[in-house]
């Protein structure tokens, strides 16, 4: 799950080979921001407009004269509205893509790929056996700008037809997007009239004929009036043809007849051709964009320009890109408003990561040469440290992911199988992600990725279909390793990938053992022939008088229940092998799986190991959390979309054998990271049902030291704050909590008995959050420890009012919140108004003798206070000897612990002082702690000098020692 290989910070490899420019040919930033757009122009808009290199904009600014051929007051209006209609279609964004922020526009943010000009002479050269290549661009082929596709060839030929490929995930789609609202918005004055067609679209109406005019007509209505006007626009209408491969184009005359009226009804593939070979509106100027495999459907004498789009291969790209995406100012609003937006110092730390980690040209620079999985990365990161909406989970990042890059595409529309591409990925790139999961292993060599490939191919349509996949989407899954050590191997794009594709490839049933595929065959068999065999048995046992037919009729009906046993004995052994992979004890020294993915994307330290773990041994403990992911039921729905669908029967029996296996491991006391592993599956699930029954066990919560980001806080509530058990404890100390996680974690802490939150800076705004908790009808606290959190007096006013209201707090803990003397005093005024509290200790608080002694009256007056802690304030002799008197003439009051001596003999609570001290070494001021621990250890030593029982001189003696071991550690004179 790591880019890195347990090496700190960026670490991982000093090049990406060929994949990536050197420093000294990287093309500068050249940013810059448009006027708003004034007058006449087509959007009354005002956009800001991102410019890098490959920029689809002219130099100038936007035309604003539409030519001789739209001059009249009916075109012109008729393409204004054209363009608007074109740039609100095209400004809707997906729902992946709205959670960068309600701002957040593709038009405002995009940065150009890298577009490489190439030849029909490369396009014939067989490709490399696993097509992973990412070649450098040739020296004598410079990248294309968008505005310079039409430019005349280098023969100075007029070019009319330019075809653009790239694989998936190199950002066709996107680009056509862009180009199409750079038309709207006047940023290509070459072109007076641009028509979109979504081959996609195209390829649904099958061979139902329609003239081109029937097929612009009825997608841009605007058009109407102006479609005569279409074969006089010559060069200056530009059709853009997205998705080519969705189409299957025959250009021989014999299989599609020429045509060259505009009005004339052909299917909408021979219009296609028609336009391509130039025969219907021979000066219209056409874009396409295609898969790599189906770049050669159109003859090479059609085409004036191809151009491959490399995606993001100048790391430049890639930060700009992560700029622009990270620091849109509303980012952190993507919970409906809920949650604390980041600011703009954090996002700016977050991209500066990111950017340290890219310059060192490591793996996951490599990926990040896709522009999909910079937007992988960015969605990753804004799930990670921004307010998450409802619903989002890792898994629906990745699936969305998906999602966005495949949804209906198929492997190749030429073959009647109309075989999804992501089935075929799931069924192979599972296969090998799997096997490299369950071997431990990231890294494959060629043969291990030709194995899976090819295992079980048999016929020449499944060869044809292996080269599609290779060509046009292996290199979306696989990458060249570039770590120091391991070239020569593959890993996938980014590590969850494998992770996710493994998981996916368990839950679609793919895996298969060889007793299951030889079992599920003879079972298909035996029920093809099973009534039939059944009623010839029937009519022998009746002519002959023989008894074993009865017996083989029964064995009939017993096969298949023997082969559904033997399917859900599997389920049982994945979801044992998956609670195994989440409980795994070499893992528990390890940071918790949220923590581990940021830093594998920014290149901070990578987690912690087992001293004990072998050097080469791999952590998968995303599998599980995927797998889980999976099976819910939004994740399901959009696989189904995809071509993966996960039956609901599938689906159910394997979360019953997964529960069976938490149910047994699910008890064990977990350590802080791995138990917020544990509640991260759950939060993945996404049912609530399953997860209160898996968890109805735990009593104890226990996160100390995990760092308690907002989506951690929004894991945790969604799992348990649902839950009806009361928890006995709830302990986040050092969790680095705010008051915006405090208000996100409220139903946990409803549910609590005891609540720690020490040593987590919490300030006044935070008690503000606890004082409703108090007051809060549900709430059944009786501890709370809020210890070492400057808290201040004016914290502590409205702690006061919770405890007012409150009827469940017994214990509180103020231990070093900076109270003062003001804040005892606001205690010993408001003490009385509280019947329930047992035990208050405000020690370590800098409070006087004054303070000290009206809390401690107030407390000797209290009906159920029993123990007030005074000890390491700063009291006079004379105040700790008020104090001890007061404690010794109280009746039925409560116990007031100001040293470690009471009288001549040792405290009862002597080792509570110590052990806090002991426990908070580090974190106190230690030349105040070893003034304290010097006037403790003179009261020992005159306590003892006062007594003759030589018990009392024993017990005074061995804790002048404890002491004298503390003021060691603190660097002062022990003895």
């Amino acid at each position: 799950m790591r880019w890195g290989r347990h090496l700190p910070r960026a670490s991982w490899g000093s090049g990406l080979g060929g994949a990536l420019q050197s420093a000294d040919e990287r093309i500068p930033f050249l940013i810059h921001w448009s006027w708003p757009l004034k007058g006449k122009l087509p959007i009354g808009l005002s956009r800001a407009f991102v410019r890098h290199r490959g920029s689809s904009a002219a130099s100038g600014p936007p035309s604003r004269s539409h030519g001789k051929l739209f001059q009249g007051i009916s075109a012109s209006e008729a393409v204004q509205c054209h363009r608007r209609n074109l740039a609100e279609w095209f400004s809707r964004l997906p729902r992946e893509e709205r959670q960068f922020g309600p701002t957040f526009a593709l038009d405002t943010v995009h940065v150009d790929p890298v577009i490489r000009e190439s030849t029909p002479d490369e396009l014939l050269r067989p490709s490399a056996q696993l097509a992973l290549e990412h070649q450098q661009p040739l020296a004598r082929l410079p990248p294309l700008a968008l505005s310079q596709l039409f430019d005349p060839d280098a023969c100075g030929r007029r070019v009319q037809t330019v075809v653009l490929y790239g694989t998936v995930g190199t950002g066709k789609s996107t680009l056509v997007r862009k180009m199409v609202l750079d038309w709207c918005y006047g940023w290509l004055p070459a072109f007076e009239l641009l028509i979109p067609f979504s081959c996609e679209d195209l390829s649904s109406l099958g061979s139902a004929p329609a003239s081109l005019c029937q097929l612009v007509a009825q997608r841009y209505t605007s058009l109407k009036e102006i479609l005569p006007l279409m074969a006089a626009a010559g060069s200056r209408l530009l059709f853009v043809l997205h998705g080519l491969e969705r189409l299957n184009l025959d250009f021989r005359l014999a299989g599609t007849g020429l045509c060259s009226d505009p009005e004339e009804p052909e299917a909408p593939a021979a219009i296609i051709v028609n336009l391509l070979r130039k025969y219907m509106l021979p000066e219209a100027s056409i874009l396409v964009t295609t898969r790599p495999s189906a770049v050669g459907r159109i003859p090479s004498k059609y085409v004036g320009r191809y151009g491959e789009i490399c995606g993001f291969s100048d790391t430049n790209l890639q930060k700009l890109y992560f700029q622009l995406r990270l620091n849109q100012p509303d980012c952190g609003n993507g919970a409906g408003g809920a949650g604390v937006s980041a600011t703009p110092a954090q996002r700016d730390s977050l991209v500066q990561m990111l950017s340290r980690n890219l310059e060192g040209h490591h793996q996951i620079a490599a990926a990040c040469f896709l522009p999909s999985y910079c937007w992988l990365v960015c969605a990753t990161l804004h799930f990670l440290h921004a307010p998450t909406p409802p619903g989002q989970t890792l898994t629906s990042i990745y699936t969305s992911f998906l999602r966005l890059n495949f949804s209906g595409e198929m492997l190749d529309s030429t073959d009647p199988s109309k075989l999804s591409l992501m089935a075929y990925a799931a069924r192979t790139m599972g296969k090998l992600a799997y096997e490299g999961v369950s071997s431990r292993k990231t890294y494959f060599s060629e043969e291990d990725v030709r194995s899976c490939l090819e295992a079980g191919l048999k016929t020449e349509e499944e060869f044809q279909l292996l080269h599609v996949f290779r060509r046009d989407a292996l290199r979306f899954f696989l990458a060249p390793c570039v770590e120091p050590g391991h070239r020569g191997t593959f890993v996938f794009t980014v590590p969850a990938m494998q992770e996710y594709l493994a998981a996916l490839y368990i839950v679609l049933g793919l895996h298969k053992t060889t007793l299951q595929r030889v079992g599920k065959e003879v079972a298909e068999l035996v029920g093809r022939v099973g009534e039939d065999v059944s009623v010839v048995l029937g009519i022998v046992a009746k002519l002959l008088p023989l008894r074993a037919l009865p017996l083989l009729f029964n064995l009939l009906k017993v096969v298949p229940r023997v082969f559904g046993r033997m399917v859900g004995k599997s389920r049982e052994a994945v979801a044992r092998a998956m609670v195994l992979e989440m409980f795994r004890e070499e893992d528990y020294y390890n940071d918790d799986v949220l923590d581990q993915m940021g830093a594998s994307i920014l290149g901070v330290e990578g987690p912690r190991r087992h001293p004990d773990e072998p050097p080469e041994d791999e952590v998968f403990e995303l599998f599980p959390m995927f797998m889980g992911g999976l099976l819910s039921s939004h994740n399901r729905a959009v696989l189904a979309q995809l071509g993966c669908p996960i039956k609901t029967l599938d689906a159910l029996e394997n979360a019953q054998a997964i529960k069976k296996k938490l149910g047994k491991l699910g008890r064990q006391v977990l350590p802080p990271s791995e138990l917020l592993d544990h509640l991260f599956f759950h939060y993945e699930f996404q049912n609530q049902h399953f997860s209160a029954e898996v968890l109805s066990s735990l009593r104890q919560l226990n996160l100390a030291g995990v760092r308690m980001t907002p989506l951690k806080g929004t894991v945790v509530a969604a799992v348990l704050g649902s839950g009806r058990h009361a928890l006995d404890e709830v302990n986040l100390a050092s969790c680095q909590l705010d008051p915006a996680g405090l208000r996100t974690l409220m139903p946990v802490f409803l549910r609590a008995r005891k609540l720690g939150l020490q040593l987590n800076s919490l300030g006044p705004e935070a008690c503000r959050v606890l004082r409703d908790l108090l007051l809060h009808d549900q709430c059944q606290m009786t501890t709370l420890r809020l210890s070492n959190n400057p808290l201040t007096a004016a914290g502590v006013a409205l702690l006061v009012e919770g405890l007012v209201g409150n009827s469940s707090l017994t214990h509180l803990s103020l231990l070093h919140t900076g109270l003062g003397d003001e804040g005892l005093q606001l205690l010993a005024a408001q003490l009385d108004r509280n019947q329930q509290l047992q035990e208050l200790n405000v020690a370590y608080n800098g409070a006087g003798d004054m303070a000290a002694l009206a809390l401690a009256q107030a407390a000797r007056d209290h009906p159920s206070l029993e123990l007030l802690h005074l000890y390491f304030n700063e009291l006079s002799s004379e105040g700790r000897q008020a104090l001890r008197d007061l404690g010794g003439t109280a009746k039925g009051g409560a116990r007031v612990v100001v040293s470690l001596t009471e009288g001549t003999a040792v405290s009862e609570y002597w080792s509570v002082i110590l052990s806090e001290v002991q426990r908070n070494l580090n974190s106190w001021d230690r030349g105040r702690v070893r003034r304290h621990l010097d006037l403790l250890l003179r009261d020992l030593e005159d306590s003892r000098g006062a007594t003759l029982n030589p018990w009392r001189k024993a017990q005074l003696l061995r804790v002048e020692g404890e002491v004298r071991a503390l003021l060691e550690q603190l660097g002062g004179p022990g003895s």
